[in-house]
């Protein structure tokens, strides 16, 4: 019944656009129950924002362990708002202005958030449903997070644009300590973690400037986890206790693969790239990848995900376009198709697009784009609820000068 619900659902979906204010691009987003979503923007900032009445709270953003303690270096457990002094690594932070958070999680007992810290370099670790920070590991990456994956309820790996993969481990001891820290303080502080393990994807093929990792999914049923690179490989690893390398692969479509999911039903990774969907089971041969056009040439397959057997699919034109895996093509527009007559392949394909949002009129606007009528707002990121009936969307602007939001919810 669920299967057969979420092939009729898309086409009946309406939207209902959020004011976000002047946030600009939301990159990630999850519901943490049926009527909050947590979302991370470009300007680094975490907020959660309430489906039924559109109110926004954000959440403070967790900072590295460099304050000033009497010189002892680096401390255990850090009170939230204390002074930070700069340091070359808080320095160079100053330059990361703009990349932000592209990666939220949720861990298997929805009680654990991973995400970006203030240093996008480093993750943090929020409990729930309460959003009290619990922890920062910030000893692992020399740049930007881009993904995060749970690989067990207390085990996280995130994957980094320096071409890194880190491994951690939210133990018990950490756990306890938040705990105290938030039945003992006013103002809530949360401890320092390292990273149990960290290991760099395979640069030996490829130029080693470009090995940056973009998107990771976990195969929990045997344990492996994925990674996409922005060389155009696939990478498989058995994720653990550690980090061990089964294979690596150069994916058939190798532009712009940004995001990647896992369907633990189907057994197949899709990894979007610029104009594809790739499809591919690590336990089949490489050569029977198979991919799909999305009919979008050069805006790029922005978010990808599965539910049941239909793929939903964000571009960075602001569309949405749903694959059915089990059918092997694009849900058509019952409304195109009811006609009789005859259309041009790809004109009855269902597609949803974005509302206007909201686009700061800046001086880079001004500059550059003040005589192109409307942008669409790339869908960055999108996730359904529990039920699956409720598809919320979010993004902002393709170009990266460019200063805007969008969010809403397809229901």
């Amino acid at each position: 019944m669920r299967g057969f619900a979420a092939g009729k659902l898309p086409s009946i979906l309406k939207e209902r656009e959020f004011s976000l204010g002047r946030l600009n691009k939301v990159f990630a987003s999850q519901w943490l129950n049926h009527r909050q979503v947590v979302c991370g923007t470009k300007c680094n900032t975490l907020f959660v924002v309430d489906v039924l009445t559109g109110q926004i709270m954000r959440i403070p953003m967790l900072k590295d362990g460099e304050c000033r303690d009497g010189g002892s270096g680096v401390v255990n457990a850090v009170v939230a708002g204390q002074h930070y002094y700069p340091t070359v690594a808080s320095r160079a932070r100053l330059d990361q202005q703009g990349c932000g958070i592209h990666a939220i999680e949720l861990n298997p007992s929805r009680t654990l958030l991973a995400t970006g810290g203030d240093n996008p370099n480093s993750l943090a670790i929020y409990q729930l449903p309460t959003l009290d920070p619990v922890c920062v590991g910030d000893d692992g990456h020399n740049d930007w997070i881009f993904s995060i994956a749970w690989i067990s309820d207390n085990m996280a790996v995130s994957g980094s644009r320096d071409g890194s993969m880190g491994l951690w481990e939210v133990t018990e001891e950490v756990l306890s300590q938040a705990e105290r820290n938030q039945s003992d303080q006013t103002v809530p502080s949360y401890a320092h973690i390292s990273h149990r393990v960290l290991k760099d994807i395979p640069k030996e093929y490829t130029n080693p400037y470009n090995c940056k990792v973009r998107a990771l999914a976990f195969n929990d049923n045997h344990k492996e986890l994925g990674a996409v690179s922005l060389d155009g490989y696939f990478h498989l690893w058995k994720a653990e206790h550690n980090l061990c390398k089964i294979l690596s692969t150069k994916l058939p479509h190798c532009k712009e693969n940004v995001c990647l999911a896992y369907a633990q039903d189907w057994s197949v990774y899709a990894v979007g790239s610029q104009a594809h969907v790739s499809f591919l089971d690590p336990r089949q041969p490489m050569h029977s990848i198979k991919s799909v056009h999305s009919r979008e040439r050069g805006s790029g397959i922005r978010s990808v995900s599965f539910y049941e057997h239909i793929v939903t699919v964000g571009t960075g034109h602001g569309s949405l376009l749903f694959y059915d895996i089990r059918a092997q093509r694009f849900l058509e527009n019952p409304r195109t198709t009811a006609g009789g007559c005859r259309k041009l392949p790809g004109d009855t394909i269902l597609k949803l697009n974005t509302g206007k949002g909201w686009l700061n009129h800046d001086e880079t606007w001004r500059s550059y784009f003040s005589d192109i009528q409307s942008f669409p707002n790339a869908v960055y990121t999108h996730c359904y609820d529990d039920s699956g009936t409720k598809l919320f969307v979010a993004g902002g602007p393709l170009c990266s000068g460019l200063h805007g939001n969008y969010a809403g919810l397809w229901s």
